[in-house]
């Protein structure tokens, strides 16, 4: 109990001073204090609809101190908890036109029947959200896409700005749009300098019917980028959802500095994980 006490303060602590950092770029921006609620903490609820998905420390004998994330609400439409509830964070997705960034946020998020209309958003920037519970507290995760065409560019600044983190998605069985994270990197860095850097090559199930020594070639360099960029490189498939919580599990223990045991994964034929 003293334990897990301690680690709901330890997460409690974090939230805090992310909310004084994101209290001083907003004071920055429109001059004026911006003030927010306080986040209640209490015990960890388990969900009817969804597997929870679980933190849990290296150490064998921590099991009271893992740290267990519950789905509250798939969109906005869904949306039933009041906002001012929740922590807001913002992460910005970004990569060249028909890579599967829809496909990834829609695995996440949960809305099928966004992924069944095959809705198009005529000005390039797509918004869905999703709130977790982490023990005790409520996340509300916001996540937008950038379209990958030209046009769609100038939405970088919005999208990027007051990110935690930024994903930058190349599709596994096309080299030129790995080639293409560099300068989505730059562009993207020009207005965030602080998000957490991820970069995710999609469509891994295409991925390994390809040549084992293409598929070599091809990890290779996608690990040279990620150290490059000084990103953690995940390979995924939204089709069978493959690393796809995973990597957003990745993001949250990053950001509340949580426990996270997934090792490593460097075999070629398997989804490689670099970190």
């Amino acid at each position: 109990m003293i334990r897990h006490f301690s680690l709901r303060r330890r997460v409690k602590r974090r939230v805090l001073v992310l909310r004084r950092v994101m209290d001083r770029l907003l004071m920055c921006c429109l001059g004026k204090p911006v003030q927010y609620s306080m986040l209640p903490i209490s015990a960890a609820m388990s969900s009817a609809n969804d597997t929870p998905s679980t933190f849990a420390s290296s150490s064998p004998s921590s099991k009271s101190r893992d740290l267990t994330c519950h789905h509250l609400h798939r969109n906005k439409s869904s949306h039933r908890v009041s906002s001012s509830d929740l922590v807001p964070l913002k992460i910005s997705l970004l990569g060249d036109s028909q890579i599967g960034k829809t496909s990834f946020v829609v695995k996440y998020v949960g809305d099928d029947e966004k992924e069944e209309g095959g809705e198009t958003d005529t000005t390039g920037l797509n918004s869905m959200d999703k709130t977790l519970l982490v023990s005790g507290a409520r996340i509300s995760y916001s996540i937008w896409e950038v379209g990958g065409d030209v046009k769609s560019q100038d939405n970088i600044p919005v999208a990027c700005k007051d990110s935690v983190a930024i994903l930058f998605m190349f599709d596994l069985t096309s080299r030129c749009t790995l080639n293409s994270v560099i300068t989505w990197y730059h562009r993207a860095r020009k207005w965030n300098q602080t998000a957490i850097p991820i970069l995710i090559g999609t469509k891994f199930d295409d991925f390994i019917q390809l040549p084992i020594d293409l598929q070599w070639t091809i990890a290779s360099q996608a690990r040279a980028y990620a150290k490059a960029l000084n990103a953690t490189l995940f390979f995924s498939s939204a089709t069978y959802n493959i690393n796809v919580n995973k990597i957003f599990k990745f993001i949250t223990a990053k950001l509340f500095d949580l426990p996270w045991t997934v090792e490593r994964n460097l075999t070629i034929g398997e989804p490689i994980i670099d970190f």
